[in-house]
């Protein structure tokens, strides 16, 4: 308390508040910096958007040959990612599963193949990535197909600068169950 018996905060409390406050912002983002760089190359990891290792991705897994009605079982490459093939709007694309993409992404190259060229596309969100902030452009893809699965009007972004296009919850939170364990993807619908 000031010396004058006043309940005003001093300026040395108000420069101490100001410095605890930037301490704390600044050593979260370091601590958020620090998550992302140390779970980026584990597979289906919270990551947006998987880095430049991703581009050397396996090729396509194919469905083990214990497929049930209504559910498939897909096997994590050597590199620890599930790597999948679809049929989006007709065309057909490579896809990495990521449970830390909140969209279906597509590269640039894979949105031109099922029809949307780079005028028909509005960059308008900011997305954080594992590689910094890149702009996207929402779309809704009119039918993935995986297999037997296929799902209607699944929203989705074309992000630039991505070298993989990736499969993420904007398809997964729409099945029955998916589960992940031991480098085996199963999804049920």
């Amino acid at each position: 308390m000031p010396e004058d018996g006043s309940c005003e905060p001093t300026a040395a409390g108000s420069a101490i508040a100001w410095a605890c406050r930037q301490l704390v912002l600044w050593g979260g983002m370091a601590l958020a910096v620090y998550l992302v760089a140390s779970y980026r190359d584990r597979p289906l990891q919270p990551a947006a958007v998987a880095g430049p290792a991703a581009a050397a991705a396996p090729p396509a897994a194919a469905p083990a040959s214990d497929v049930v009605h209504d559910s498939l079982v897909y096997h994590a490459g050597p590199g620890g990612h599930v790597v999948l093939d679809a049929d989006v709007d007709g065309a057909p694309v490579h896809f990495i599963v990521d449970t830390g993409a909140t969209f279906v992404t597509l590269t640039p190259a894979d949105a031109a193949a099922i029809g949307y060229g780079r005028g028909d596309l509005d960059f308008s969100i900011k997305m954080g990535t594992a590689n910094g902030v890149t702009r996207a452009a929402p779309i809704t893809l009119r039918e993935v197909r995986i297999g037997q699965l296929e799902l209607e009007d699944v929203p989705a972004a074309v992000v630039e600068n991505l070298s993989v296009s990736l499969l993420g919850m904007s398809f997964l939170s729409r099945l029955d169950h998916w589960e992940m364990h031991n480098g085996t993807l199963t999804i049920s619908w």
